[in-house]
């Protein structure tokens, strides 16, 4: 028996008056994340295409993978690292220390996410929205590895709540949900993310990797906010094998990413570029009339760009479409108000040291604003016309 047959066999007991109609919404996401939907909406303007919201977030995962893997990879380097123990450590030794390491994050970020959108959806009758299919895959990429399981899961919790299903769910918010997650964190439980402590595990998992006694692993932001030279080359930086959260290191797996993006249309170029275009201005401005002393100031452009998480911001929340900007003229003044604002906030406020976060969040906000300026403008140009004549 097919998959198919065997779904429509057993749909009548998730049907109204079915033994197991609690969990109508369970099925039918399952069934619609499995096969395109049969049925299509018959009242208003709409597109009939197969590659429906569901689709396109599974491309947004497969976009993601890349960092993830790398990520995982990366954590394990670096506690061979910290251990001096590189030369004694495989590739793969390394990469399943932080498959290990990462993996139950994934798990939680989808489990605690998943269970709140499910009790939603049939507590309001509706079909399970797919939404947090990127956020779930998206959050664990932007903590630490070392992030305690259960303020993962309280901070996953958190931002499923406040910051989505209270304005109506998937499509309603007007913050990204990922880093609502990250800024919960931030500011609830600041050790956990911030710090020369908290990037790099330092104990052994199912006998891979090693326990460190000692740990000084700054990230080269947190250097630079404390005004210490940075220990890592600008190569390592590009490459990705340096102290950060797990997925936002490396600028080739993220450019890998942002290529399947573009490639599908998914993400707005337009957003993604105005992000590099406003932060390699800003930071030229800084390094030319930067306050004197200050390291995050006389960082150049390009080593801006690749350390942090401007890379992944730029490329997987800034094109968010739901919480950026809608119109082509909008897109280009929220993205690059995004990088200018993100370089701003490193230079001039050392204890936000990775300003990406609050500048998206920041824009989030006036993205509506921007939004309306532009059509009003475009009213207002298109009225004083037929003045005119």
């Amino acid at each position: 028996m097919s998959l198919r047959n065997y779904l429509d066999k057993i749909r009548p007991n998730f049907d109204e008056g079915g033994k197991l109609h609690a969990f109508r919404s369970l099925y039918e996401g399952f069934e619609s994340f499995l096969y395109v939907p049969n049925t299509t909406a018959r009242n208003g303007v709409n597109i009939h295409d197969s590659f429906d919201s569901k689709r396109m977030m599974i491309m947004v995962v497969i976009a993601l993978c890349p960092a993830l893997l790398f990520g995982m990879y990366n954590v394990g380097y670096q506690n061979y690292a910290l251990a001096g123990m590189l030369d004694q450590a495989t590739f793969w030794n390394k990469f399943w220390f932080g498959f290990l390491a990462v993996l139950p994050r994934l798990i939680v970020s989808y489990v605690v996410g998943l269970a709140i959108e499910f009790t939603v959806a049939q507590w309001k009758h509706e079909e399970i929205q797919e939404g947090y299919l990127v956020s779930g895959f998206i959050i664990p990429l932007i903590v630490p590895a070392t992030c305690p399981l259960w303020i993962l899961a309280v901070a996953v919790a958190f931002s499923v709540i406040f910051a989505k299903e209270i304005f109506g769910g998937t499509g309603m918010n007007f913050l990204n949900v990922a880093l609502i997650t990250r800024a919960f964190i931030f500011f609830a439980y600041p050790t956990v993310i911030s710090g020369d402590t908290v990037w790099v595990v330092d104990h052994t998992i199912c006998g891979l990797g090693a326990n460190i006694d000692a740990i000084s692993a700054a990230t080269p932001l947190g250097a630079a906010a404390t005004g210490a030279a940075g220990s890592f080359s600008v190569m390592d930086e590009f490459l990705g094998f340096i102290p950060g959260s797990v997925g936002e290191t490396s600028v080739i797996a993220i450019a890998l990413g942002a290529l399947l993006l573009l490639y599908t249309g998914i993400a707005s170029w337009k957003t993604m570029l105005s992000v590099f275009a406003g932060g390699i201005i800003m930071a030229l401005v800084f390094n030319t009339w930067g306050p004197e002393g200050n390291m995050a100031a006389a960082m150049p452009w390009y080593e801006h760009l690749c350390v942090g998480g401007f890379c992944f911001g730029a490329v997987f929340m800034a094109t968010d479409p739901v919480t950026s900007a809608r119109t082509e003229c909008g897109k280009w003044i929220y993205g690059f108000l995004i990088g200018a604002m993100a370089i701003i906030i490193r230079v001039m406020n050392p204890g936000y040291p990775e300003g990406m976060m609050l500048a998206i969040l920041l824009m989030n906000c006036f993205a509506p604003l921007i939004d309306y300026c532009v059509v009003q403008k475009n009213v207002n140009r298109r009225a004083s016309r037929l003045v005119k004549k």
